[in-house]
C-alpha cells in the first residue's frame, strides 16, 4: 500500500470543505462523500436541531449498522453457497 499514488480531493459535506487524502480515485472519493452528506440530510430532517457533531456521530452510527446489517448478509449468501456446493 505504501507504493500506491496518494491524491488529494477536497469534498463538501453538511455545507463544509474537507480535503481527503488517499490512495482511491478522485470520483470514488467525491460518491463516498455524497452518500454521507445525503444521509446527513436524510436524518436531519426527522431531527433539525441536532448540532452538527450530534448529526455527525448519529449519521456513522447509522451508517455503521447499515454496514454491519450488509455484512451479516454478505456472511449469510456465503454460508449458503457453501452449502450448496457441498450438496
Amino acid at each position: 500500500m505504501a507504493d500506491q499514488k496518494k491524491t488529494r480531493t477536497t469534498i463538501e459535506i453538511h455545507n463544509r470543505p474537507y480535503t481527503i487524502i488517499g490512495t482511491e480515485s478522485e470520483s470514488h472519493i467525491k460518491l463516498v462523500a455524497s452518500l454521507v452528506d445525503q444521509k446527513m440530510k436524510e436524518i436531519q430532517t426527522h431531527s433539525q436541531y441536532l448540532d452538527t457533531a450530534s448529526l455527525a456521530v448519529l449519521t456513522a452510527v447509522n451508517t455503521m449498522n447499515d454496514y454491519m446489517k450488509l455484512k451479516e448478509e454478505y456472511a449469510s449468501l456465503l454460508g449458503a453457497m457453501r452449502k450448496g456446493k457441498e450438496e
